[in-house]
């Protein structure tokens, strides 16, 4: 198989989750081996940041990159699902604020935008990252994820909530384009209404609606029409884990299992992975 990239740009504007500011992309074509690098048009100088787990300065409610002059670009990891699942290995993505635009929490939008565009087939190998070893990251809650050797990316993620309306839900499963369209990309991010009420309190979230999350109040669901797929939270949960996987700079090869987990955990599973040569392969397609 050979690296793909774009065939022509792509433009979408939408609004940024926690400042509120109207924010635009444009994915360009890029060259082979270049990766996935974010460019911060609004910035003179120091304005690229490449997408990789090393890049990572921020996990607490979105994976955000930053660089040493302490710019960033955030919310970063529905687009590298999308990136993932099309299987795109070279774009760079303009961003004219440091918030990239939420859509309507989904993966959803990007996915539809970027499938309309043909793929360009480069002149050079694609590139995978294959587990070889078992790695596990485990914090002090016992929530943890598991990276273990396999010949693709299959994921088991599971969320167990006190709500009914939430509950116990498991998503299992090879992460080809199809899945990905169907189950994951439409699955929204999902918060309870006094997380919604803090965060406004703090100045973040000023950006957020009903248009752009899943807001659960006890038992209740505020959005109109309730949940958009089955097991919408832990698919959501799905689609963050391979966006954060992708940072890797590589496809994964690997069985990922993860328990409650997300975006701090997904960062450190990726660091525990490097930092030993024996645990991982670059294989070309």
């Amino acid at each position: 198989m050979l690296q793909k990239t774009l065939s022509e740009n792509v433009k979408i504007t939408g609004i940024g989750l926690h400042s509120g500011c109207e924010s635009t992309l444009l994915f360009k074509p890029a060259a082979p081996n270049s990766g996935i690098v974010f460019v911060r048009s609004d910035l003179p100088a120091d304005n690229r940041f490449p997408a990789l787990y090393s890049a990572v300065v921020d996990t607490r409610n979105c994976t955000c990159l930053g660089n040493k002059n302490a710019q960033i670009v955030s919310t970063i990891e529905h687009i590298m699902a999308t990136l993932y699942a099309l299987g795109i290995d070279n774009v760079e993505i303009e961003v004219n604020n440091p918030e990239v635009p939420i859509m309507d929490g989904s993966a959803k939008v990007f996915y539809e935008a970027l499938n309309r565009v043909p793929l360009s087939e480069q002149n050079a190998a694609k590139k995978y990252l294959k587990v070889k070893k078992t790695v596990e990251f485990k914090d002090d809650k016992g929530n943890f994820i598991v990276l273990r050797p396999a010949d693709e990316l299959q994921v088991r993620f599971t969320i167990d909530f006190p709500s009914q309306i939430v509950g116990h839900q498991e998503f299992a499963g090879k992460i080809d384009e199809k899945v990905f369209a169907e189950k994951i990309a439409p699955a929204r991010t999902f918060c309870e209404k006094y997380q919604v009420d803090y965060l406004r309190s703090v100045g973040l979230i000023k950006g957020g609606s009903l248009e752009n999350a899943v807001v659960l109040d006890g038992e209740t669901i505020l959005n109109e029409g309730g949940f958009r797929v089955t097991n919408e939270c832990v698919n959501h949960k799905t689609l963050d884990c391979i966006g954060d996987m992708l940072t890797s700079g590589y496809c994964l090869l690997a069985e990922v299992e993860a328990w409650h987990t997300g975006h701090y955990h997904n960062n450190e599973v990726l660091k525990k992975l490097f930092a030993d040569s024996e645990n991982y392969e670059i294989v070309e397609g």
